[in-house]
């Protein structure tokens, strides 16, 4: 029988030594002395594609639809995932391990449903509580604060996962990085001074996803290389542990009740936007891990700050909120240019 390894059809995460040799033409440098290569550029242009789309689509069911449970929405977007990853790993489409699998780690018994071992799941278990708690922090940020000043507090993220970085894995910095940074950061404040409509309680939850946020990845960066598995295999997992959790929490929430009341629940409008969410949350995880095992937690961040051209641009015009005005352009510009310098740091090393 052919290796599920032989049958794959999507990147999953960065390659062991032995792979690198044998695709040594995929995996060229972008440009010379760059440290990012063709494989973490599509990985990169893949995330940023994803996410300003999931932004809208999850704003809209929240805010244009008024849907009652942010909660709800990650619960149906896990139990999407997971069945869409049930799908492919029994049809071996995918893997759940980085390279050749074997036995130990991946069962290929067609009549068992553990793809991986308890001592996996085990292991992974720190990912999937923090996975579990950006989803549901990301999810409630987005109800309670405009798109435009979603995407400018949420660029602030950057700074959070530089310390995180630092903390668990000694990862420094040069000047230029650092530099750029700060130059996002001023850019995220003198955007978000003209916001004089403040939600505390909106304003704390961005800023706890924030936190939530580079915790995960920084988590993903860790774990995600020492446990053998790849990006599927860490979705897998972060699946199978959470949604128990998170169905628990919505029973005694009352959220899955009020679900069940809410009146545009059955109507084709919301049903796509619902489902389209879905297919945009299991793409923007794959996304997020091969990113980050890819290229780095950092990177992952200032990712999500290219990409808020368009998200910002889209939500001006779909669902308004923040004034236009000279100095929140100013703002946007800055912290613009500083995620342009960041990646020109990236792909040319300097």
């Amino acid at each position: 029988m052919m290796p599920s390894s032989d049958r794959m059809s999507l990147p999953v995460s960065d390659p062991s030594p032995q792979q690198r040799g044998g695709a040594a033409a995929g995996e060229q440098r972008l440009f010379k002395g760059s440290t990012m290569t063709s494989r973490g550029a599509y990985a990169a242009v893949s995330y940023m594609s994803c996410a300003v789309m999931l932004v809208l689509f999850n704003k809209a069911a929240l805010s244009s639809y008024s849907f009652p449970s942010a909660n709800v929405i990650t619960l149906f977007q896990m139990i999407c995932s997971c069945s869409f990853l049930y799908i492919l790993r029994r049809w071996k489409i995918i893997s759940f391990t980085s390279g050749d699998t074997s036995s130990s780690s991946i069962t290929d018994n067609s009549n068992s449903t553990r793809f991986v071992s308890l001592q996996t799941l085990i292991q992974t278990s720190p990912l999937a509580l923090t996975y579990l708690l950006y989803m549901l922090a990301t999810m409630e940020s987005v109800r309670g604060v405009n798109v435009p000043m979603y995407t400018t507090l949420r660029r602030t993220t950057v700074v959070f996962t530089m310390f995180v970085e630092f903390i668990l894995i000694g990862q420094k910095y040069s000047r230029s990085v650092i530099g750029s940074v700060g130059l996002i950061v001023f850019g995220a404040f003198v955007a978000g001074s003209r916001d004089l409509s403040f939600d505390a309680y909106g304003y704390s939850i961005v800023f706890l996803s924030n936190i939530t946020t580079a915790i995960y990845l920084a988590t993903i960066s860790r774990i995600g290389k020492s446990s053998g598995l790849n990006s599927f295999g860490l979705m897998w997992c972060n699946g199978i542990l959470c949604g128990p959790i998170l169905l628990f929490w919505t029973l005694i929430r009352g959220d899955l009740r009020m679900t069940m009341d809410f009146p545009y629940l059955f109507a084709p409008g919301f049903m796509i936007v619902l489902l389209l969410s879905c297919m945009l949350a299991f793409l923007l995880n794959y996304s997020i891990f091969l990113n980050t095992t890819l290229n780095s937690a950092v990177t992952q961040t200032i990712c999500g700050n290219l990409k808020d051209l368009f998200t910002i641009s889209l939500g001006w015009m779909f669902f308004g909120g923040l004034p236009f005005d000279l100095l929140n352009v100013m703002g946007q510009l800055l912290g613009f240019i500083g995620s342009g310098l960041y990646a020109y740091f990236k792909l040319f090393g300097k």
